[in-house]
């Protein structure tokens, strides 16, 4: 599958630094930067400030805060000639590089803190959020400019796939990832005056991690590829497939709730996938929601399946929404019995058919 990290950060740089240097002559402290309160000199310096900052998280390795730094160019405050605004691209082009090469050293499995709105992000995570961070605020700066900025297709829709899973994609990425951030109109859509992008979900167990798959990956895995993880032979097992294909129908209908998803089972020993597992949908009006999962052969028999159930419904039955857990497996499958089972399901129901299996919280 296609990645997200420093090439498509130095890809959305380069696009928006050739416009930019065509207005350096301009008063950027003077003009507004589209419907911001900033000018598009100030915008300009935050576009600097958060691609340094987005590395200094994952270089950092900062897992509770954000790490206490920012930049300043020179002029701001320290008696300098202020720097022009060639200067100024020349320090976005730099942090730009500093991020890039963070991104291509940073290992997989490394996690940084960010917000919003599971207070982590991953290397895909924070090439998203710089090449968005990028991209809308260039077209702000073009806005007050009166400058047309068209950024690349393929970059917008790479951003939305990974960062807005809650979005509907449309025809076209680029007006779809303004209307997003609240900077257009799509017709049909209410206009948005609040948002935020989400990074994926990652829920903690003993041995693993259950990472929630972007529908990004999930585009990959139900074309047959490996989502961008790398999996234990054999896998990913062909549930996985047809869950991420499911996930790929919501998404694109506009109705994918990211924490009520797909996610991948990932050793924390060596960073491999070795199952999936995910809801079914969000919860229903009853509270209840139903789970279901698979392992790779070649992980069968170490407990993952049932660790991994366990850390996921107990996730769920800490939802406010949330009443019951529910599973469902074939009578033949005295495997998957046992995972269900092990990881504290009551049976409630069955038939010759299928055999169902309630996990009940404390407000159930």
């Amino acid at each position: 599958m296609r990645s997200m990290g420093g090439e498509q950060v130095e890809e959305a740089v380069a696009s928006a630094v050739a416009l930019l240097r065509t207005a350096t002559d301009r008063d950027w402290e003077a003009a507004a930067a589209g419907r911001l309160k900033w000018s598009c000199r100030e915008t300009a310096e935050h576009i600097a400030g958060d691609l340094i900052a987005y590395a200094g998280q994952l270089a950092g390795r900062a897992t509770e805060a954000y790490v206490p730094f920012e930049i300043t160019l020179d002029g701001t405050d320290d008696g300098l000639d202020p720097a022009d605004n060639e200067g100024v691209l020349h320090v976005i082009e730099t942090t730009c590089a500093l991020l890039a090469a963070t991104l291509r050293t940073t290992p997989r499995e490394v996690r940084a803190f960010h917000p919003y709105p599971f207070r982590s992000a991953n290397r895909e995570g924070f090439a998203a959020m710089g090449v968005t961070e990028v991209l809308a605020h260039t077209h702000d700066i073009a806005e007050g400019l009166g400058l047309t900025y068209e950024p690349p297709a393929e970059l917008c829709a790479d951003v939305l796939a990974r960062i807005f899973p809650h979005v509907r994609p449309g025809d076209d990425p680029w007006r779809t990832l303004l209307w997003a951030t609240g900077r257009g109109e799509l017709p049909g859509r209410a206009p948005v005056t609040a948002w935020r992008w989400l990074n994926n979900l990652v829920v903690p167990a003993e041995r693993l991690t259950l990472q929630g798959v972007t529908p990004a990956a999930a585009t990959d895995l139900a074309a047959g590829g490996d989502g961008g993880f790398e999996w234990v032979e054999g896998g990913p097992f062909q549930g996985t497939r047809d869950a991420a294909g499911m996930l790929l129908k919501a998404y694109e209908a506009g109705v994918h709730r990211p924490e009520w998803g797909v996610f991948v089972l990932v050793r924390r020993q060596d960073g491999r996938a070795v199952g999936g597992m995910g809801f079914h949908g969000a919860p229903d009006e009853e509270g209840r929601v139903e789970i279901g999962y698979d392992l790779a052969e070649a992980a069968r028999g170490h407990g993952y399946a049932t660790e991994g159930l366990r850390a996921l419904s107990a996730w769920a039955l800490a939802r406010e929404e949330v009443v019951s857990v529910f599973a469902t497996t074939e009578p033949a499958n005295l495997a998957s019995q046992a995972v269900i089972v092990r990881a504290g399901f009551t049976r409630v129901a069955g038939d010759e058919k299928q055999l169902a299996y309630e996990l009940r919280g404390t407000r159930g």
